[in-house]
């Protein structure tokens, strides 16, 4: 049976270009995984196996490969590595969600001069919901404006993290030499060959001896917190010894009270094997992780967990499908028990139970299969048929379901079509295949005008999902514009009254409700109460006007957009005896709900899009002036380390499409930026009007 404490499942994280990939091929090579390093700026990089990645240099999707260190100095057992490779860029964000959910532990890489970015505090947000402990690591120390320092207090101000820090830099920019291991007041040095493994271990140069002196109190200081032994015998003027000083840190570490802090280039193979044997030491196994909790039926805690230990029952989650020549991949990460080749697991979502047909060992696109996996491991398993991300698989005869996975709503949409019947029936397999790969990317059919829908969660989304149709899967389509997904909301509070009659024989209908609708703060979702007293409206009916309220949401009274954040308020009503009915209530709630919104001050609300941009100090009076013109808010500007300005605003969706083009026209192609989805607002009149009336001709265009 495998040992779990040599298991470490970790995910590397951060923004786009801040050296993600080149770590994990740097961490490949010296596990002796590869034995040739592959360049993202070639487009041979191992993780990066997609063609869209490997021309334009960014990850899309994230590879899970499986390697073993044994320890820079061969001090252990070899100590298991799963290792998932995450996009930087933020329309792949689910990606990284669903990776932290299944990982113990995380590397948040941050590129030196660049230092924290956006996307690297949005990662960071998940990664502490998902409450996954963190090493970080300071990459790229080789470039012009790099900073160790300063991206630590920027770890510090702006993720609000506690970075503990462990090694220093020798040297920097183009004069890095190597790492400082304060623990061990160790210089290790590397030569200028970019072999990673042609270093030497020195004394500390003189000129560093006063501050790794300053920083090694502060690491001792910190990490001595977590031991009240240790803290005395400190106070006392007593030393910890190394042992228990990693013990400290491993603590510390695993409780989120700080995070470990490495530095290098992993660009120049510079400070690699301290982070990975950081790993070892500081980074929890999957025993030593708090358990995933099981939930019932309606997604609430039963008090119940899977608890690592390969004797019990089975509780696996399927956390990403993917497609391949082979068929469909289910990346699984077993939280307990084990899994065979040949047997039947169930799935608790879809109450089926499905056999095993072959279980793999994922390194990127390459596969090795294995008899069985146990608790601990992430294996893909070939032959699910109809699981989905976030499904449970368990033993048959001990049914449990795992948390499953929220993913955010999409916020942009284009219209697809088929040039041609054979083309479409390609396009309705590839479709499915992309829709189970992707929760974020949905697609739908227009009722009306049979066009086909797609959802996602920015311009690059959609662009790299049409580029895949095309592409992999050879589906010739005409594209539309792509469309913002607006919302409707209400203004005023308004109390009305509805009656449902309807007599045509026989027993008729009869319904009468007294509500009032009411504006939430955004975010709060759909509402119902009842405030009936003295069985005006029996109790049995009211579950069918929150359900005709709650239906009717799907569509607005202005340009029939989904309706957000408002409360209905059952007060009073009347039934009659013989003609009311669950029915004849629904029914009522419905037409009431089409009275009453124009009454309530209907309007129309906008994605609002939180925008990091960043440009040389010379264009910034251009930038700022063409964002004021796409009615964006600026909220800060800030210098950045490397000569530019960093300017951070939030600005509507229906202004920012293209806006890349227009940013490096300004620019002179220097400018950057990136965005996310912020909150939805009141559109201005002009726009909603607008809205109303593309809203219209397209209904006008559907009845002809």
């Amino acid at each position: 049976m495998t040992d779990l404490s040599k298991y470490r499942n970790i995910g590397i994280f951060a923004h786009v270009d801040a050296g993600k990939t080149t770590t994990t091929e740097r961490i490949l090579k010296l596990t002796g995984k590869i034995h040739k390093l592959g360049e993202v700026h070639d487009g041979a990089a191992t993780t990066d196996f997609m063609e869209q990645e490997q021309e334009r240099g960014i990850t899309i999707q994230s590879a899970a490969t499986t390697c073993f260190w044994p320890g820079s100095e061969q001090q252990w057992d070899a100590h298991r590595f799963n290792v998932i490779d995450t996009p930087g860029h933020v329309d792949f964000t689910v990606e990284v969600y669903r990776s932290l959910k299944v990982l113990d532990g995380g590397i948040g890489v941050f590129c030196g001069s660049g230092g924290v970015e956006p996307q690297s505090e949005t990662n960071w947000r998940y990664a502490n919901d998902s409450e996954v402990s963190r090493l970080i690591y300071v990459n790229k120390l080789d470039r012009i404006g790099a900073d160790f320092y300063k991206v630590v207090d920027q770890c510090k101000n702006i993720l609000g993290a506690n970075p503990l820090v462990m090694v220093l830099p020798i040297g920097t920019e183009s004069n890095l030499k190597g790492v400082v291991d304060l623990l061990t007041r160790t210089a290790w040095v590397w030569d200028e060959t970019g072999d990673p493994l042609a270093y030497e271990k020195k004394e500390v140069p003189a000129d560093m001896v006063d501050k790794v002196e300053e920083y090694r109190a502060m690491l001792v200081e910190t990490a001595v917190e977590q031991d009240d032994a240790a803290m005395e015998a400190y106070l006392e003027g007593e030393e910890p010894d190394l042992a228990t000083l990693k013990k400290c840190i491993r603590k510390g570490t695993i409780n989120l009270d700080f995070f470990p802090t490495y530095c290098g280039s992993s660009f120049k193979n510079k400070g690699v094997q301290n982070l990975l044997d950081g790993v070892v030491d500081y980074l929890p196994s999957p025993t030593e992780v708090k358990p995933q909790p099981e939930v019932n039926a309606e997604g609430e805690e039963t008090g119940e967990f899977a608890i690592v230990d390969v004797n019990k029952p089975l509780r696996a989650l399927a956390f990403k499908i993917m497609d391949d020549k082979y068929g469909a991949l289910t990346f699984t990460r077993i939280y307990s028990g084990k899994i065979t080749k040949g047997t039947s697991v169930l799935n608790t979502f879809t109450g089926k139970t499905e056999r095993i047909g072959r279980i793999i060992e994922m390194h990127a696109d390459e596969r090795n299969e294995v008899e069985s996996a146990q608790a601990g491991d992430i294996v893909a398993l070939l032959g699910m048929k109809s699981v989905q991300t976030g499904h449970t698989l368990c033993d048959p005869a001990h049914p449990a379901t795992l948390e499953p996975m929220v993913f955010p709503e999409p916020v942009i949409s284009i219209a697809i079509k088929p040039k041609d019947q054979g083309n479409a029936e390609k396009m309705g397999t590839a479709i499915g295949k992309m829709v189970a790969e992707d929760p974020t990317f949905i697609v739908e059919t227009d009722e009306d005008s049979g066009e086909t829908i797609l959802k996602g969660m920015g311009e690059l989304h959609l662009d790299i999902k049409v580029d895949i149709l095309k592409r992999t899967y050879g589906v010739e389509a005409v594209i539309g514009k792509p469309q913002v997904a607006y919302r409707e909301g209400i203004t005023k509070t308004v109390s009305d009254s509805y009656t449902h009659k309807k007599q045509s024989g026989g027993s008729g209908q009869y319904a009468k409700i007294d509500y009032t609708l009411e504006p939430l703060e955004p975010g709060s979702g759909f509402e119902f109460e009842s405030k009936v007293v003295g069985g005006n409206v029996p109790r049995e009916f009211w579950p069918a006007v929150e359900k005709g309220f709650k239906a009717s949401t799907e569509k607005g009274v202005l340009a029939g957009y989904p309706c957000l954040d408002f409360k209905v308020t059952l007060d009073d009503g009347a039934f009659h005896a013989v003609d009311s009915s669950a029915v004849a209530f629904e029914i009522a709630s419905k037409a009431a709900y089409r009275q009453t919104m124009p009454k309530a001050g209907a309007e129309i609300l906008e994605p609002i899009m939180k925008l990091d941009v960043f440009c040389t100090e010379d264009k910034m009076g251009d930038v700022i002036g063409d964002l004021n013109r796409r009615r964006g808010m600026i909220k800060t500007q800030e210098p950045t380390s490397n000569g530019g300005i960093r300017i951070k605003a939030d600005a509507p969706l229906s202004e920012m499409f293209g806006y890349i083009g227009a940013l490096r026209t300004m620019t002179s192609g220097r400018g950057q930026f990136s965005m996310e989805f912020s909150h939805y607002a009141s559109t201005p009149r002009n726009v909603a009007d607008q809205v109303i009336k593309e809203a219209q001709e397209r209904q006008e265009a559907k009845k002809k």
